[in-house]
């Protein structure tokens, strides 16, 4: 779920984040020179008792081709705001994350169909088969090296609005900007996802 209120990553670091499942206590901080930078420092935070001490970063990342704003089906943009951090999978086995996982095979997708009720949900089918049109879904095996493991950026879940962007994560970086996800190198996003604690409601900050 997207948190209540979105926050610049300074605000993130020094107040008190509040997620529908009460405080959040780890953050990762996105932070771009402007917003239509294709580049970012990555950096992770956890809150202890009432200020915020970085355990992680910063790390350089690449976000979207089109900058960090308002997200569209369709542009390679990474959306602005704070989201949780609920869910990882990956084409590799678990990394040692203790986010709920699962291992991709030929049946995953992730639907970015805006006319489907899958839209921007993870689905199981096989290829050729699914009840959504595949040309405008991301079967998440082909992506290759990128989805060697990625962290799932809840934008755009609870509640979902066709055609206001599908299919954000935090992902193993190419060395190139992405389609609006966030990349880092593969040694630091496991080092991340191994920090990353579902008990204490982790988050994301972009911007």
């Amino acid at each position: 779920m997207a948190l209540i209120a979105a926050v610049t990553p300074g605000e993130a670091r020094n107040g008190v984040l509040a997620s529908h499942h009460g405080i959040v206590e780890q953050v990762v901080t996105v932070s771009a020179r402007d917003w239509s930078s294709t580049t970012a420092k990555l950096s992770a935070w956890s809150r202890v008792n009432d200020s915020w001490h970085r355990d992680i970063g910063p790390v350089d990342a690449f976000v979207g081709a089109e900058g960090i704003g308002e997200a569209q089906e369709g542009r390679s943009r990474t959306p602005a705001g704070v989201y949780a951090l609920t869910e990882a999978f990956g084409i590799a086995p678990n990394n040692g994350t203790r986010l709920p996982y699962f291992t991709v095979d030929e049946q995953d997708w992730w639907v970015s169909d805006v006319d489907s009720p899958e839209y921007n949900k993870h689905f199981r089918c096989p290829p050729g088969k699914c009840p959504f049109d595949e040309r405008a879904g991301e079967r998440l095996i082909t992506a290759g090296h990128v989805y060697d493991h990625a962290v799932v950026i809840d934008y755009n879940r609870d509640p979902v609005k066709p055609g206001a962007g599908s299919a954000f994560f935090l992902h193993v970086h190419n060395g190139k900007p992405t389609a609006g996800c966030v990349a880092v190198p593969s040694g630091e996003l496991d080092v991340i996802m191994r920090w990353l604690d579902p008990a204490k409601r982790p988050a994301i900050t972009i911007g």
